[in-house]
């Protein structure tokens, strides 16, 4: 009788917190003073919370390991997205369709109009590659040169670029926070993607309102373009470059227009990638099938030009997909043991009504992007302790995908811990300080998706969602 007593008993907010104040510690110490990849910190953290389970609430291992594997399954469709996304990047390299996009989004630098054409341009690239990293870490790099000839401050012209490469990175179904957010939540892809366009608009249009406003301080200067033209020229002369190939990704748009499902759409969008690479690139079934499944390394012997090109494959996907995996395996502990739960009620207290819980679903996921210093956690951890709780006020669960993304991935590149936001400052070489305040449209995602909550603009029920059958019927 003792043993199951022992067995069924519930934590407490003290017991459920420790921890994760224990990973978070870990996390810090590994990010900040070992300079290591989260994985095995977060492995840590698992078994860390799994032995407070055992030793304080009686919790079986078996019991535990069941919710570890539930909670991987749970992405499971996430999982196989992002190893079909890793496939399709590398058809897009090879295929010119990346390359092309990036050509002709470099062009659109105006003298007049630099810092919202520096939003619009690594707004392009980063929707072409998933990936804000990568856009910050190659176009970014050169905007910030552009920058310093023209006497514009780095702080704001850096603030333009995040904004740009966030916006492209929170919309791109290439993006894996784009597919790990709807993962979590119990939403689909592209259902997730058009509900987060009515907040993101939003916040977009009000940034280049903004940017265009304070750019015509420093219109009138000449604009010095010879590291772009640079890039012009090696991708020009490597790729062959023609509008054609933006049919591609126009027959992807199309495809999630008419409501095909992600993994249909993406395989379609890869195969179309690989017959790109066929016709217009000359390549051979091995270099195609090889960029695939190994992505592509560039080596045009221009560093931007290789750095923007050497990614994809579906072994490129397999650091995010063992981060979240790892992610994941601690959030199932968390959540089989009941201290989730736990740490869920007693920030719900707080949240009364829609406005209010899309409020505590936003200020967590910052919470967690402070403390923890990883936007992947900011996501999972908000994710699967609010997801029941939107289910149960009957609010579908684009409506939590979306308060994840608006809030876990854009104000992650704020914080100087973060390994976001190190990053940022790493690759420009602008400290997060003097950029913070000029990154508007990562400022004002979260408070647009709050209003909206407040305000029920585009909140959809879950009654009226086509594609929340399956999350219906769950308990």
């Amino acid at each position: 009788m003792n043993n199951q007593q022992k067995q069924k008993k519930q934590p407490s907010f003290l017991i459920s917190i420790i921890p994760i104040i224990l990973t978070i510690a870990v996390l810090s110490y590994s990010i900040l003073v070992l300079e290591i990849d989260i994985h095995i910190p977060l492995i840590i953290g698992a078994i860390i919370t799994a032995v407070i389970a055992v030793v304080f609430l009686g919790s079986k291992w078996k019991d535990i390991e069941e919710g570890i594997v539930e909670s991987i399954m749970s992405t499971m469709q996430a999982i196989l997205i992002l190893a079909v996304v890793g496939m399709l990047i590398g058809s897009w390299i090879v295929g010119g369709i990346v390359p092309t996009l990036i050509y002709y989004g470099l062009q659109i630098l105006s003298p007049s109009f630099f810092l919202v054409a520096s939003v619009l341009l690594c707004s392009v690239v980063s929707l072409a590659t998933g990936s804000s990293w990568t856009t910050a870490g190659t176009v970014g790099i050169a905007l910030i040169g552009v920058a310093q000839g023209l006497d514009i401050p780095l702080g704001l012209a850096a603030g333009a670029i995040i904004s740009g490469a966030y916006f492209g990175d929170k919309l791109s179904p290439l993006s894996d926070t784009t597919n790990l957010a709807p993962a979590v939540a119990g939403a689909n892809l592209f259902d997730h993607i058009k509900h987060m366009i009515f907040t993101t608009s939003i916040s977009y249009g009000i940034t280049l309102v903004i940017f265009t406003v304070i750019g015509f301080m420093f219109a009138g200067k000449e604009i010095d373009t010879s590291a772009i033209n640079s890039v012009l020229d090696v991708i020009g002369s490597n790729y062959n470059i023609s509008p054609i190939l933006l049919l591609v990704p126009v027959a992807v748009i199309v495809m999630v227009a008419l409501k095909v499902p992600a993994l249909p759409g993406l395989i379609v969008g890869t195969a179309l990638g690989g017959i790109c690479a066929l016709i217009f690139q000359g390549s051979s079934l091995s270099d195609m099938f090889g960029a695939m499944m190994d992505g592509v390394t560039s080596e045009t012997g221009n560093a931007m030009v290789d750095e923007l090109l050497t990614r994809g494959g579906m072994q490129g996907m397999m650091w995010t997909i063992s981060l979240i995996m790892c992610a994941l395996t601690f959030g199932g502990v968390l959540e089989r043991t009941g201290m989730l739960a736990c740490i869920a009620e007693k920030m719900l207290s707080f949240a009364k009504k829609t406005g209010s819980l899309i409020l505590v679903t936003v200020v967590s996921c910052l919470f967690v992007n402070i403390l923890a210093g990883d936007q992947y956690l900011a996501i999972a951890l908000p994710g699967k302790m609010y997801k029941d709780e939107y289910k149960k006020r009957g609010l579908a669960p684009r409506n939590l995908s979306r308060a994840l993304e608006d809030s876990g991935t854009v104000t992650s590149a704020l914080i100087p811990w973060n390994t976001c936001g190190a990053t940022m400052s790493t690759f420009l070489g602008v400290p997060t300080g003097a950029y913070f305040m000029y990154a508007f449209f990562n400022l004002l995602s979260p408070i647009v998706s709050v209003i909206a909550g407040y305000t029920g603009f585009t909140i959809m029920k879950l009654e009226d969602d086509p594609s929340a059958e399956e999350y219906k019927g769950k308990k």
